[in-house]
């Protein structure tokens, strides 16, 4: 399973791309609005900065399809830069002609079953179910990401299109999520750093660090 990180903030990216174990960046306009910078400009920075990385989702904010593939150019050239379009009518049209000239594609605000059968279909690189939104509605959102999974591959199907598990909250949606089939998490750097812990974890280090002691003294 892949781990991409949701941040636009530069230093966050690089302490956990320090670490190894991140695959990508995804991007919003609230995230970028937070930096208080031009969103191209800071994509431009984070494509360039860590061209290791598969993929940095830039999103493009238009009424049109038109518009949309028109604001995708400013990203002509930047190869692991992946664009992030609404599962809607005229999201799906741009993903489509973007998908034909060779743009990766990720389609968020996906809620459905339905909605991730159209993403696959219009070319999505990566289609983005909101796993902590259902949740915060009383649906089970890792329900979600379980039945697109089974859509996706099962019965001997084959798809490009990966499932990236959106708007987690926590560790242990990160878990249910790969346990149920997803492709890719992306998550917040606190719930990142978080699954490094665990309290027997903790115990355990302070035990060998007393042994440790006592076979010095």
């Amino acid at each position: 399973m892949k781990i991409f990180l949701d941040t636009a903030d530069v230093a966050e990216i690089a302490k956990a791309h320090e670490t190894g174990l991140i695959n990508g960046v995804t991007t919003n306009p609230t995230l970028i609005k937070k930096s208080g910078r031009d969103p191209v400009e800071v994509i431009k920075e984070i494509s360039s900065s860590f061209a290791s990385l598969e993929s940095i989702s830039a999103e493009v904010v238009a009424d049109t399809a038109e518009e949309m593939v028109d604001q995708a150019q400013e990203f002509n050239g930047l190869w692991n830069v992946t664009i992030k379009v609404p599962c809607t009518v005229e999201g799906l049209k741009a993903c489509t002609a973007l998908a034909m000239t060779n743009y990766k594609v990720n389609v968020t605000l996906v809620f459905s079953v339905a909605q991730a059968i159209l993403a696959e279909k219009a070319g999505a690189a990566y289609v983005s179910p909101f796993v902590g939104r259902w949740v915060d509605n009383g649906i089970d959102g890792v329900e979600l990401i379980k039945n697109i999974r089974q859509v996706y591959t099962g019965n001997g199907q084959f798809t490009t299109t990966q499932i990236l598990s959106a708007s987690l909250r926590d560790v242990r949606q990160v878990e249910q999520c790969a346990l149920v089939g997803t492709d890719v998490v992306t998550i917040p750097s606190k719930v990142f750093w978080g699954m490094y812990s665990n309290v027997l974890t903790d115990k355990g280090l302070e035990q060998f660090q007393k042994d440790w002691d006592q076979v010095k003294k």
